[in-house]
């Protein structure tokens, strides 16, 4: 059964719609924790539009569970990264200009500004996974990196308004993730998953990690953190 990562980003961009210190992010990892999550996922954002600095600093000494810290191929990111060695850092695609990450990294074009990263993150003992689109030529890719994990994106199956699209995103998915575990990657999903659509996903055959922030965030502002990752972690695991 999958492993649940909760993201804990919109957590941090409550408190910094008004540049206080409520709510902390670091409580809701807590209760996260609590409620059976397996890992925190955060994005420190070149922007520091959210998560700060000193928010993964704590988290790294607070939670028990696994710290995934994704990032931009950036240069100040990594030197932070290098300096903190979260459990696992995931590499993303970053516009100052979006809401949210609006698609895969694209390992292809990128190729040999993505190795320089990987390698000095992988040489200081931190695992690394690639957030991709679910295409097998991005898989293939990923896998001459030397990458431990992948994480395919899951917008486009989030965002799907017809059934034909509905299930032409989920086989881009279940082809790709496939893939990726016939390479030996591990397989890892994220991105728009909800309380509605995460079941199926969950079930394709040897997915690792889901990753859901917004969604859990959401039903936690009605419901309370601990109960809401309870439910999803539920919803992933049955």
């Amino acid at each position: 059964m999958p492993l649940l990562g909760v993201n804990i980003d919109h957590v941090a961009t409550v408190r910094q719609a008004r540049r206080t210190n409520e709510p902390n992010p670091v409580h809701a990892a807590v209760l996260a924790e609590m409620g059976g999550a397996d890992g925190i996922t955060v994005h420190l954002r070149e922007d520091r539009r959210h998560i700060q600095d000193r928010d993964v600093r704590l988290l790294k000494d607070v939670i028990r569970i696994r710290l995934n810290l994704e990032m931009a191929v950036s240069d100040e990111i990594t030197r932070f990264a290098l300096e903190l060695r979260p459990d696992q850092a995931t590499l993303v695609p970053e516009r100052r200009e979006e809401v949210t990450t609006e698609g895969g990294l694209d390992v292809r074009t990128h190729f040999q500004r993505v190795r320089q990263c990987v390698d000095q993150l992988q040489g200081a003992g931190i695992m690394v996974s690639l957030f991709i689109d679910p295409d097998v030529t991005q898989v293939e890719k990923s896998r001459e990196l030397g990458v431990e994990a992948i994480e395919l994106h899951t917008g486009a199956y989030a965002d799907a308004r017809t059934l034909d699209e509905v299930e032409m995103e989920f086989d881009r998915i279940r082809e790709a993730g496939q893939f990726a575990i016939s390479q030996g990657l591990k397989l890892n999903l994220g991105h728009g998953l909800t309380y509605r659509n995460v079941r199926r996903v969950a079930e394709i055959h040897s997915v690792h990690e889901l990753n859901i922030g917004h969604s859990i965030v959401s039903q936690a502002m009605l419901v309370g953190f601990e109960r809401a990752v309870r439910e999803m972690k539920q919803l992933v695991t049955l």
